[in-house]
């Protein structure tokens, strides 16, 4: 799909104005790489709650390639990875080589054959999605996985499962403004449900505070350097640290209401 290596391919929605980027793709012009809700720690144990040694493994909207570099150095019988950004399959394809293979395609149709896949991973791709597109995308992976094969999801969550509905419109609008997609996270006792809507049985759920933009999270995640050209990027862009403030201003009102969410779920046997 690209011969360049990942750091040479544009971004996605780099020709759009910093003011109205989807914020996830604000915060990689920043220099961020880790771009899911519970950081890293909490895509590792996911990723080791899946199985992928000698498995047959697809990734959907795989985003910069981070994860996709931790799948194939898994070990996985076979690496398959869908993305409907042109950009965004050109990076993860120059990631992961002829170690796998990237799909320009949707994630609730993506093409594969029935029962093709021993694992299927999504991160920060449903919360961004509607009632409707969560059910379809979760279907679909269902329909690709054979008897036995895990869906692995790691995504943003709202605690506790009985948070007041009033509160809770409030924060997902405030978090819609502020990342420029209408995201809709889930308590952790919605987005089970969804697993057993589409005939999937939950194997194990864990959780990690939401701290995206938080430097000690920051350190972890993208190491010294990586942390000091964040900072760097953001200091000298006047636009880029406006937004990143608007964000960190929501992500601190709601940081007690708002958890990264990881879920792996089985699909039974036949």
């Amino acid at each position: 799909m690209s011969d360049k290596p990942a750091s040479d391919v544009p971004l996605p929605y780099a020709d759009r104005p910093i003011a109205t980027a989807p914020g996830h793709w604000v915060l990689a012009r920043a220099g961020k790489r880790v771009l899911r809700p519970g950081g890293a720690a909490l895509t590792a144990d996911m990723l080791a709650h899946a199985g992928l040694p000698g498995a047959d493994v697809v990734e959907m909207a795989p985003g910069l390639g981070r994860t996709a570099a931790e799948i194939v150095a898994a070990g996985p019988a076979s690496y398959v990875a869908i993305d409907r950004d042109p950009q965004a399959a050109a990076r993860v394809a120059a990631v992961v080589g002829e170690r796998g293979t990237v799909r320009q395609g949707e994630a609730a149709g993506t093409g594969l054959p029935d029962a093709s896949a021993d694992v299927v991973v999504g991160e920060a791709m449903l919360t961004m999605q509607g009632d409707k597109g969560k059910a379809k995308i979760v279907a679909e992976a269902a329909r690709v996985l054979r008897s036995g094969g895990r869906y692995a999801i790691h995504e943003l969550g709202v605690a506790p499962d009985d948070i007041d509905e009033e509160y809770y419109t409030q924060l997902r609008r405030d978090l819609a403004r502020a990342i420029h997609v209408n995201a809709r996270p889930m308590t952790a006792a919605a987005w089970r449900q969804l697993m057993e809507d589409a005939g999937l049985e939950v194997d194990w759920v864990g959780t990690a505070p939401m701290a995206l933009l938080k430097m000690s999270r920051n350190l972890r995640d993208e190491g010294l350097g990586g942390a000091l050209r964040m900072v760097r990027n953001i200091m000298r862009d006047k636009e880029l640290r406006a937004r990143i403030l608007q964000m960190r201003s929501v992500f601190t009102r709601y940081e007690k209401d708002m958890v990264g969410i990881a879920v792996v779920a089985r699909k039974p046997e036949a």
